[in-house]
């Protein structure tokens, strides 16, 4: 009997353990044969060239997966298709990634595939009539892997764990260089006031006790991530780190048993703990960038109480149907949108609109989930299904955002994935250089050393992805949501905002602003007759000539003209001066929005109407000019009253009578001289908002123009949307100072370094520093935004 190697995993295994293919191929179990036989099978060999003779993981064998829960809890509807987020366990390197993302791409009816290999986070979206959950889950088991549906509650427990692992590993490298320091210090001090042999060599083994568990264990991070990076041939900081820490080591070994020349322990036990600190502040950092992202979704709860035979029951919010009546008591979270039927109470909106103060919200008023009950209780009726609710659509949007990278994190990848190679070719350089003119191996290996250090490719890495990440979760507590990460680049860029006027630049809502009584008349017929139509016009009218309600005969509309009716022998009319005119009721002046009452043929009084303009809008325009945006509207209403609305807004520049096309034709002329933004909140606004650089919409927007922007403005107020204009242009402005000072950082110190100025020691603090400067920066962003 003999050990033989699995075709799979590349782990070792008794012969008389071993399961066999058709083929006669042996195996270690029935996993690895199971996987083997699909990639073969599948023409998916290639993963066996990529992963090298590197051990791979042993494969799990198929279980039954429960795809029903899948599909209750986690799976959403997007644009006709199905997506989800799901954690692959099993991923740990490019290889991985590459074989999921092939398997399943190619795969017949899968639409889009993301996979982070840090994470394990996969976003899948796929056709339901071409291909189910249980055959795409069936596909990742079948390689190996182990699909679990992304649950933010465990994800954070995951990462809590990372911590503790982390701050355990700290702890020891810290008690351990403490130590060292003290050994080093009577080392150093031997030196001037002479030392034995012997009791040098004890002082030594003592440093050599004190450095073994800081590099091997506070410094395993470092070792994994060179593993990888070796692996996939992609050289990485962790790499730089851990071949300049190994090389003192083991140098300091050698000259240790050797007796012959110096020991760089302290160095090396330096090197480590001030770096791994730097990793772990990095690490603290990040998941506090990305805090608000997590929390909405820890948000979710699965079960509410709804009405079930006149009592309360706890109901899964998959199976809460439209029409339920859900009861929310003091501290509960609202998870489905509706409208309260009885009770009230004081809600938090903060989580979702941004809004800091409680809002009471009562009988007939709308509810939205994500919304906490601070006190009192209320019942409500669904309005929305679970998955269709605000708070669901939100952590759907923001988890999109997570996997999109705007242009120039892309170019600052790009340039670090280079960076730790040219940084070890110098180090290599300098080592030979310094061999050359010194004769002293040790001088030049500290001289390498110090050079392999305090580069920082890791700076350069993070300056993007850590001001996006603060950037995103500082807009979403201000009821500002990226659709995607890039858009925040793509609206700092942009120099044109434009406005559609109707329910973004105004209320949607027209007001009499002038009435001219020609004849007396009953102001009971002018408001049954106003009553009788739902146009914004005639509620105007009604608002504002309110009596007593008559009952009307023979109500004719006409559209587009106004309207007309009897009661008794009187007739009478209310419209346009066109349909008065067409009635032959006289000429009249068509100077903006205006309506006609009309008694027996006679014109009796004359109404002047007016679009209600956003209390924000004139301080808006005000600000946004300021700041140096050229602003433009856009609007279907008559030339007239479109001048009107653009004088008392400050507005120069705007188009009337414009229809969806027109809009839309518009805006594509103004984006090939300038990006611009496009702000809406209509159907009529989709085509235009799809032509602009960025699209922003209102928060009480239609549907599918909500789906087409880029920004959602949640609390419907425009003021939202100078602070994702200001954050944009800051988070962009953050960046190019995260890249600029590390790229100045690196150019000052790797010459000092290379010339012999600076000690390792003062290296691996620098590096550190430089990668905690560039997060501290990024954190004003959460400060200023």
């Amino acid at each position: 009997m003999g050990n033989f190697i699995c075709l799979h995993c590349k782990g070792e295994f008794d012969q008389s353990v071993a399961i066999k293919d058709d083929s006669g191929h042996e195996f270690c179990c029935n996993g690895c044969m199971n996987v083997y036989g699909f990639l073969n099978s599948h023409n998916l060999s290639e993963f066996y060239d990529k992963l090298g003779n590197q051990k791979h993981f042993k494969a799990p064998n198929l279980t039954k997966i429960d795809t029903e829960t899948f599909y209750k809890n986690y799976v959403k509807n997007s644009d006709g298709f199905c997506e989800i987020y799901i954690i692959i366990e099993g991923i740990h390197c490019s290889a991985c990634v590459w074989l999921n993302e092939k398997v399943l791409i190619s795969s017949d009816g899968i639409i889009e595939v993301s996979l982070n290999s840090a994470s394990q986070k996969a976003h899948i979206k796929w056709d339901d009539s071409i291909i189910t959950l249980d055959q795409i889950l069936h596909k990742i088991s079948s390689i190996g892997y182990t699909p679990i549906p992304y649950d933010p509650q465990k994800a954070d427990a995951r990462a809590s764990q990372k911590r503790r692992e982390f701050y355990a590993k700290m702890l020891v490298g810290i008690f351990c260089t403490m130590n060292i320091m003290w050994v080093a210090v009577a080392l150093y001090g031997g030196y001037f006031s002479g030392m034995s042999k012997d009791i040098k060599d004890i002082l030594h083994f003592a440093e050599f006790i004190l450095a073994s568990p800081v590099l091997f264990y506070t410094g395993s991070e470092f070792f994994k991530g060179a593993y990888y990076a070796i692996k996939n041939r992609q050289a990485n900081m962790d790499l730089s780190i851990a071949a300049g820490a190994s090389i003192a080591y083991f140098y300091s070994v050698y000259a240790m048993l050797s007796r012959n020349g110096e020991v760089y322990f302290d160095s090396v036990a330096m090197i480590i703990t001030f770096v791994f600190i730097g990793k772990f502040l990095e690490v603290i950092s990040k998941k506090k960038s990305i805090d608000t992202l997590d929390l909405l979704g820890s948000l979710l709860v699965n079960q509410i109480y709804v009405k079930s035979n006149d009592k309360f029951e706890l109901k899964d919010v998959n199976d809460v149907k439209l029409g339920d009546i859900i009861k929310v008591r003091s501290g509960e979270r609202v998870m489905i949108d509706g409208s309260v039927v009885s009770g009230a109470g004081s809600f938090d909106l903060s989580s979702i609109t941004g809004e800091s103060l409680p809002v009471l919200i009562g009988p007939d008023k709308k509810i939205i989930s994500g919304a906490m009950c601070i006190d009192g209780s209320v019942e409500y009726e669904a309005t929305e299904l679970f998955k269709s609710s605000v708070l669901s659509k939100i952590i759907n949007l923001l988890n999109k955002a997570s996997f999109k990278k705007p242009k120039i994190e892309l170019l600052a990848n790009q340039i670090s994935a280079k960076f730790s190679l040219v940084i070890l070719l110098l180090g290599l350089g300098t080592f030979g250089v310094w061999l050359f003119n010194s004769g002293e191996i040790s001088v030049a290996i500290i001289v390498a050393i110090s050079v392999i250090i305090i580069a920082c490719p890791c700076a350069l890495s993070l300056a993007t992805p850590v001001a996006t990440l603060i950037a995103l979760g500082s807009a979403m507590r201000g009821g500002i949501i990226f659709k995607e990460a890039k858009v925040i680049e793509s609206l700092a860029k942009c120099d044109c905002v434009v406005f559609d006027k109707t329910g973004t630049l105004s209320k949607s809502k027209l007001s009499v602003i002038k009435a001219i009584k020609l004849k007396e008349y009953n102001s009971s017929l002018l408001y049954s007759l106003a009553l009788a139509s739902t146009h914004p016009v005639s509620v105007a009218i009604r608002d504002f000539s309110i009596s007593k309600q008559l009952n009307l005969s023979d109500i004719t509309s006409y559209s587009g003209l106004g309207m007309s009716a009897k009661y008794g022998d009187l007739t009478i009319y209310g419209g346009s001066s066109r349909f008065m005119s067409k009635l032959g009721f006289g000429e009249f002046e068509d100077n903006g929005l205006n309506y006609y009452f009309a008694i027996d043929g006679e014109v009796v009084a004359k109404f002047e109407l007016e679009d209600e303009l956003r209390d924000e809008s004139v301080d808006v325009i005000r600000s946004l000019q300021n700041s140096g945006y050229k602003v433009v509207m856009l609007t279907g209403d008559n030339e007239i009253t479109a001048s009107k609305i653009a004088k008392r807004l400050g507005i120069s520049e705007f188009y009337a009578n414009k229809d969806p096309l027109q809009k839309s034709q518009i805006i594509k002329e103004l984006n090939a001289k300038t990006p611009v933004v496009m702000v809406g909140d209509g159907v009529n606004d989709v085509v235009a908002l799809s032509m602009a650089s960025v699209g922003i919409c209102m928060g009480s927007g239609a549907q599918i123009s909500v789906e087409r922007s880029d920004v959602v403005l949640l609390d419907d107020n425009l003021s939202s949307l100078v602070k994702a204009l200001n954050l944009s242009r800051l988070t962009f402005k953050t960046i190019k100072q995260n890249l600029g000072f590390t790229l100045i950082y690196n150019a000052l110190t790797i010459p000092l370094a290379m010339a012999g100025f600076i000690i390792p020691l003062f290296a691996a603090i620098s590096m550190s520093l430089s990668s905690i400067i560039v997060v501290l920066n990024s954190t004003k962003i959460k400060l200023k935004g």
